[in-house]
């Protein structure tokens, strides 16, 4: 059963949303503000969040970025904000989708199942991965012929591989890896990619799977 974290400070709309999910045999759990979002994601991780950005603690876009942090739980933003600069800020910092208020049920539903059906075929699509001469399974951590990673390695490789043939800038991975403090640590990213490539990659003077854009990012090319 898909398990369901729905943060509104609404209680009519927490109300109309656990009814009309649990109908339909979701497992559904609530949450008012952004904190107790955030604590009841940490402690009992869900499959989907739907997220107002209008709490009355935490901005929605800061627990997005909360979750993001640690996690890649599909997170549909369910708003009064409609804007476009709104919507690119939620969408920029990790939402999978953006509804607006006042919104239909039937529609929230439908993104919702669109969503869970986008993350099952991702989640098969990334199950194993081949780079060189390795397999890497992300979803038991793993990679054939007995490599292994450190957890920052793990975390900057992840990002790398969900995002295939994608340009990830270094912003990006310094934020989500170390925190928006070290974005002017670029010599990380060279230190830790060089490690990843003497691991994974057939000649890691010239990698063919984990490259760099030069001053903007890198790109794991299948």
């Amino acid at each position: 059963m898909t398990r369901v974290l729905i943060v509104d400070d609404e209680p009519q709309i927490l109300r109309a949303l656990r009814i009309n999910l649990t109908a339909r045999h979701y497992e559904v759990e609530t949450a008012a503000d952004g904190g107790a979002a955030l604590r009841q994601a940490a402690d009992n991780p869900p499959d989907l969040v739907i997220l107002d950005l209008g709490l009355p603690d935490i901005d929605g876009v800061d627990v997005i970025h909360g979750l993001r942090g640690w996690s890649q739980i599909p997170i549909i933003v369910l708003s009064g904000r409609a804007g476009n600069q709104d919507k690119i800020e939620a969408l920029d910092a990790g939402a999978d989708d953006y509804v607006t208020k006042p919104f239909g049920i039937d529609e929230l539903l439908a993104r919702v199942r669109a969503v869970t059906r986008r993350v099952a075929v991702q989640a098969a699509e990334l199950a194993s991965i081949q780079i060189g001469e390795h397999r890497v399974d992300l979803t038991n951590k793993t990679i054939s012929n007995g490599i292994r990673l450190t957890p920052t390695e793990w975390h900057i490789l992840e990002i790398l591989l969900r995002n295939p043939g994608k340009l990830v800038s270094q912003r990006y991975l310094l934020t989500q890896v170390w925190g928006e403090k070290y974005l002017k640590e670029t010599h990380y990213l060279r230190q830790y990619m060089t490690q990843l490539r003497r691991k994974l990659e057939p000649d890691p003077a010239h990698p063919a799977h984990l490259t760099t854009e030069p001053g903007m990012g890198y790109r794991f090319t299948p």
